[in-house]
């Protein structure tokens, strides 16, 4: 079952999207974005602002609350040779929490630029934080591929001084890891608009781009027409930008991520009665790999791993278990294990053909060609994606991170 899914041409799922057409940044309102949208077949748009339009009382959106960290740290050798350090996710302690409060040391998963540069030195620099100096050591441990484990260790040079945190360090030395499309350094401005208003949870190295049109005045009017919130936790990956360069979908190993969701979430979901919405693919991806973790937990006598989902599993596993069957499998493995929280991995790919179990709609921004995102996209639509694309295209609609937005029906 999984190879015909494995088959998929990724030069069928392809438009042209030329660099005009990329918003290289924001519009100076989150809101005053466009969103498109089906209405009995026909393409229309209105302003984001108007989404509870078209929602119903009793709707359940979905969001990914992760909040990008400060990932791009830039170190110079003694010779002048600029390496560039791209924290991807920890690994000693390998949780985002205890890593980020750690106060002098930690290692962390990273790509490095200018790689060939840096052989076995240290790479140290100073910098004042609330008029203390502190020096910062970068040390290259392991290299596995194209990642490389990196010990940080920093302390003060007046040691009276109190301790920062990793989350510090980040903070003060590190930019903003805008996606390489946008060809541009980031600025002061991406640090607060390349992040969504109710992020909470560090760790992202990429935003839920979705969530970045929703304002204040957007969840007021949510809340007025009785429209319901949910948040769960995925750590957005670099490798959400890396692109398909096989001939077939199986040629391309998909990035694993590591999410959060509390078990008053799994209640929620499983008391839920009206249409259950994505906000954003990572959402997507999260709520889909749940309902695959409730049901290997049914099954779990056939599973060595039943908190994480690789990439082709799902295509292969029965699904024959209803979304409050599978998620009541969840909160019994929380209970059995006096928790109040479930931490997993996935590597789910989302394909045309995949069945949905949990969302009934997607909030999602326009992606880019040959993408593992527009395969997501072309899941939910069918064959009606291209219509719908060469419409944006058409009528100026921005796309990619910074982009414009839109909300489709399963």
């Amino acid at each position: 079952m999984q190879q015909e899914y494995k088959n998929i041409l990724i030069k069928d799922y392809t438009y042209p999207l030329i660099g005009e057409k990329i918003a290289k940044y924001p519009l100076e309102n989150r809101d005053d974005s466009k969103l498109l949208y089906q209405d009995n077949g026909s393409i229309k748009y209105i302003r984001f602002r108007n989404l509870p339009e078209l929602l119903e009382k009793n709707d359940l959106l979905v969001f990914n609350n992760a909040e990008v960290i400060q990932a791009r740290l830039a170190f110079n050798k003694e010779t002048g040779a600029k390496i560039e350090i791209f924290c991807l996710e920890p690994y000693s302690p390998a949780d985002y929490n205890l890593s980020f409060q750690t106060t002098n040391r930690c290692e962390w998963k990273c790509m490095i630029g200018n790689l060939k540069k840096w052989k076995t030195e240290s790479l140290r620099k100073q910098l004042e934080i609330n008029g203390s100096i502190y020096t910062i050591e970068a040390k290259k441990l392991v290299q596995n591929g194209a990642s490389v484990i990196v010990e940080f260790k920093w302390n003060s040079v007046d040691s009276a001084k109190s301790e920062l945190s990793f989350a510090d360090i980040l903070e003060h030395i590190g930019k903003t890891p805008l996606p390489p499309y946008l060809n541009r350094e980031a600025e002061k401005s991406d640090k607060t608009r390349y992040q969504t208003v109710y992020a909470k949870q560090k760790g992202s190295v990429a935003a839920p781009t979705a969530g970045l049109h929703f304002t204040d005045r957007v969840f007021n009017d949510l809340d007025q027409k009785g429209i319901k919130k949910l948040e769960l936790t995925l750590h957005v990956g670099a490798g959400t930008f890396r692109p398909v360069k096989s001939e077939t979908i199986e040629g391309h190993e998909m990035h694993e991520e590591h999410f959060r969701v509390e078990k008053s979430f799994l209640e929620q979901l499983i008391k839920q009665k009206g249409r259950i919405i994505a906000v954003g693919t990572t959402s997507v991806r999260t709520l889909e790999s749940l309902y695959w973790l409730g049901v290997k937990l049914q099954e779990q006598a056939n599973y060595e791993d039943v908190l994480s989902i690789s990439q082709w599993e799902v295509y292969s596993i029965s699904g024959e278990y209803s979304l409050n069957e599978s998620i009541t499998a969840l909160i019994d493995y929380l209970d059995i294990n006096e928790t109040d929280y479930i931490e997993a991995t996935t590597q789910i790919i989302i394909v045309p053909g995949y069945k949905f179990k949990i969302i009934d709609g997607l909030i999602t921004n326009f992606h880019q060609p040959q993408s593992t995102l527009l395969l997501l996209i072309a899941a939910v639509l069918g064959e009606k994606w291209k219509e719908i694309y060469d419409y944006a295209l058409a009528n100026d609609f921005r796309f990619l991170s910074y982009g414009d937005s839109s909300l489709f029906w399963v």
